[in-house]
């Protein structure tokens, strides 16, 4: 297992926000983690057997919200990893864990999940990944469902949830949203140009590269001014277009007007009547009883 204090272990990452150290992205993910979280019912809403997960791993895991919500939710699970490329984020995670008393259950490692995660065959019960689009691109999924699978043990449980872009009744935040989508789908972490570009493939992927009993739950959340929830969504938005901007500017011709959209984008989400759709998928399954074949490396 991965040394946390090893400072080789941070490579260079395809996640959309290149810089690390960015304060306002942490934030950003810590306010979207919770609220994610919150409106879609709990940490795992659309699971019945959770009893029997001891073991469970969260690959990207950010600030480590879901993670630590999982630690206060199932007492008994008895080890709880969180992985992610960003030394800060994973720093934030161990100090939000302390903070509620579950860090003797729960581990943050640096690790990328694009070269290997580094654990024994069919050690956990459970894996989950949550909006993991923002570094994924498509050609990623064939390699990492494959690794999912060889760190789960056989009849383990790989749940997956990603999320399409968001469609509102503000102007302004419906074209920074087609600005993200067409950046997106350029750098190839979308498999269409529609809003759905990677929900629209979960369930898919899954059954393709080797998953028994693929399941999914889809969820359609509403964001409203006005409501504890809309304040949240209006404070992740504030953040996403300013963190994400370098992102849209080295891919995308952005005019000069960017700000003014941006503040134009403000002020419309704070009216009343403000409303915004969000569409999510939770796709899960089981790791084959029967192995696939592997890699040499992975045997």
């Amino acid at each position: 297992m991965s040394d946390p204090t090893d400072p080789r272990r941070e490579h260079p990452g395809t996640y959309v926000v290149q810089d690390r150290s960015n304060q306002e992205e942490l934030t950003r993910l810590h306010i979207q983690d919770q609220m994610i979280t919150a409106s879609m019912g709990g940490v795992l809403p659309e699971q019945a057997e959770t009893a029997r997960w001891q073991r469970v791993l969260d690959v990207g895991c950010g600030t480590g919200g879901w993670l630590i919500k999982i630690a206060q939710t199932y007492p008994d699970a008895s080890l709880l990893i969180g992985v992610d490329v960003s030394r800060q984020m994973l720093d934030f995670a161990r100090t939000q864990a302390t903070a509620v008393q579950v860090e003797d259950r729960v581990e943050f490692h640096i690790m990328d999940a694009l070269r290997m995660l580094e654990f024994p065959t069919h050690y956990f019960d459970l894996l989950n990944q949550r909006f993991n689009f923002s570094y994924l691109r498509t050609w990623d999924w064939p390699k990492l469902l494959q690794e999912y699978q060889r760190v789960v043990r056989p009849g383990g449980v790989i749940r997956v949830t990603e999320s399409d872009i968001i469609e509102s009744n503000s102007p302004a935040l419906t074209n920074l949203c087609e600005l993200c989508l067409k950046a997106l789908y350029q750098v190839g972490h979308f498999f269409t140009s529609h809003n759905n570009g990677v929900t629209s493939e979960l369930a898919h992927l899954l059954h393709q590269h080797g998953l028994d009993n693929v399941q999914t739950r889809a969820y359609t959340i509403e964001y409203r001014a006005g409501t504890p929830e809309g304040k949240l969504f209006a404070e992740d938005m504030g953040h996403l277009f300013q963190t994400h901007k370098p992102f849209l500017a080295k891919w995308l011709r952005l005019s000069e007007g960017y700000e003014q959209l941006y503040q134009q984008m403000l002020h419309e989400i704070a009216q009343p009547g403000f409303v915004a759709t969000w569409n999510l998928l939770t796709v899960w399954g089981t790791s084959p009883s029967k192995s696939h074949a592997l890699p040499p490396h992975h045997r």
